[in-house]
């Protein structure tokens, strides 16, 4: 995935594109210009514009992987544990996603009237944070979540261990213990996904604009694909030699803290990969730069 990001480093500013406005005497002599061949500087520069997005569009594709998760692996997790609020009343574990989505209406405006005007004074910048450092903070936050869900399992799994619950559908303990995790992954939407917005928005070509906006959701997509992928691969490594696996039918003997910690060290190099991509972008237009 980040073969591309190696090159576009090498190559910096892509200067080797210019040679294609470049008229020879091959042209004159035929007669016929190639528009293949030959292309004016708007074309040049507007292509140049969308490969420098496309690193980032990339890192953004495990953090789509991250996100599935709530959709996922944590409506399973949440399945297994008490499920009961008072005595009568039993909430569905799917609609624990509703904390996250509470966590984005409760970031949004204290991103927007509390953390920007305070981070302002300090960057100098009208928006607090550049689009690249706002983005990178939710790739952060993104690991937190994923910390968050497996010391939650590894907690989960020992409860089941100490007292033999191998075999009960739900173990005596709170599913609400989950709100943490789908928090974090509320508050680095915030960050990460309207700042990709933004970003792929203004640094795109004038007539280019609706397109490079739809990169973020073919990122969402890529990152559903590769957490189906990640899950049937894990699966099929851990299962052999007879073993249960770590994502089994029955949960309780399997060890979806360890896939969490997978996820959490795939974000930490992905956000590496990230720090080094931002630090090396140049904006379309003035309007800050990346600092770490």
């Amino acid at each position: 995935m980040y073969w591309l990001i190696l090159q576009y480093l090498v190559n910096e500013h892509f200067s080797f594109f210019d040679k294609q406005v470049v008229e020879t005497e091959e042209y004159h002599i035929k007669g016929l210009v190639n528009p293949w061949r030959l292309c004016s500087v708007t074309q040049v520069e507007e292509l140049k514009s969308i490969l420098r997005l496309l690193p980032i569009w990339a890192t953004g594709i495990i953090f789509a992987t991250v996100y599935a998760q709530m959709s996922t692996l944590f409506v399973l997790q949440g399945d297994t544990m008490n499920l009961h609020m008072g005595p009568h009343f039993k909430i569905p574990s799917a609609s624990l996603s509703i904390f996250g989505t509470i966590s984005v209406l409760i970031w949004v405006p204290i991103y927007d009237c509390i953390i920007v005007p305070y981070v302002r004074k300090f960057t100098g910048h009208k928006h607090g944070f550049t689009q690249l450092q706002r983005m990178g903070i939710g790739l952060f936050i993104s690991i937190l979540s994923m910390v968050a869900a497996t010391i939650l399992e590894a907690l989960r799994l020992r409860m089941v261990r100490r007292h033999n619950y191998y075999e009960c559908k739900h173990i005596p303990m709170s599913v609400f213990w989950q709100i943490p995790q789908y928090f974090l992954v509320g508050c680095s939407e915030v960050f990460t996904f309207i700042g990709q917005l933004e970003f792929f928005y203004e640094q795109a070509p004038d007539s280019m604009r609706s397109l490079c906006s739809a990169l973020s959701l073919t990122a969402v997509a890529l990152g559903n694909f590769l957490s189906t992928l990640l899950v049937n691969t894990v699966t099929s490594i851990t299962t052999r030699n007879g073993n249960v696996g770590w994502i089994p039918n029955n949960l309780n003997y399997g060890h979806i803290d360890y896939f969490y910690l997978l996820l959490a060290i795939m974000s930490g190099v992905n956000l590496g990969v990230y720090i080094l991509v931002a630090r090396w972008y140049t904006y379309k237009k003035a309007v800050g730069e990346f600092h770490t």
